[in-house]
């Protein structure tokens, strides 16, 4: 697999720190399964950081700290190891969602889009969900309301950012506008972490608005 476009730098080293939403930390996670590069700079800002911490002053460590360390080791070896899955969904999803992407309950989201939500966060930041569009569909102009991070899976689509294939990430925020449009010949499933809301644009976007439900 050939990874093209991946999560900004500045994503990478807030999932790195821990310091990421969970939504958009668990999309980081399954890109890296299948991306070492993203995997060789996660790993080299995890030891800059740790270099950091060598010369912090001490802190008094919480109560049930060396639990948590323990009960980690007992967690299979792979990208998932230290991933607190958001919402709590099974520990194997990175997995499942790699195997066989188009499993679950899909529901409509619009003409030629289905969508499965995985997790809704209790306050700020991202919600995480499944988007499944029709092959050959031209979706509409839009841009959204917060920050939007979109791993594709299966499929393929294209817009003015070029081609985005399995294992590759789309990091946009609200200063991007994009109109994509699904290769034809297979559906494309995204694993997507959209805080906010998808604002469609122009005249049709607006009267289209009300039956997209995303």
């Amino acid at each position: 697999m050939t990874v093209s476009h991946h999560p900004a730098d500045e994503t990478l080293a807030s999932h790195a720190s821990g310091s990421l939403d969970e939504a958009r930390r668990f999309v980081v996670a399954v890109h890296l399964a299948s991306c070492a590069r993203c995997r060789k700079s996660v790993a080299a800002m995890q030891t800059i950081g740790g270099a950091f911490l060598d010369t912090a002053a001490p802190l008094a460590m919480a109560p049930n700290a060396l639990q948590d360390v323990l009960a980690k080791l007992d967690v299979a070896p792979g990208i998932a190891k230290d991933l607190h899955v958001p919402g709590g969904l099974p520990e194997n999803l990175i997995g499942e969602l790699l195997r066989d992407p188009e499993q679950g309950r899909w529901t409509f989201a619009g003409p030629g889009l289905r969508m499965q939500s995985l997790y809704r966060p209790n306050g700020d930041g991202a919600r995480l969900f499944m988007l499944k569009a029709a092959p050959g569909l031209n979706l509409p102009n839009h841009t959204h309301t917060g920050a939007e991070l979109t791993l594709v899976l299966k499929g393929a689509f294209t817009h003015s950012k070029g081609r985005f294939g399995p294992g590759d990430c789309e990091d946009a925020d609200d200063s991007d506008v994009h109109m994509p449009v699904v290769e034809p010949g297979e559906t494309c499933v995204c694993l997507v972490a959209m805080e906010g809301q998808l604002k469609l644009r122009g005249l049709l976007g607006r009267l289209a608005q009300p039956f997209v439900r995303i």
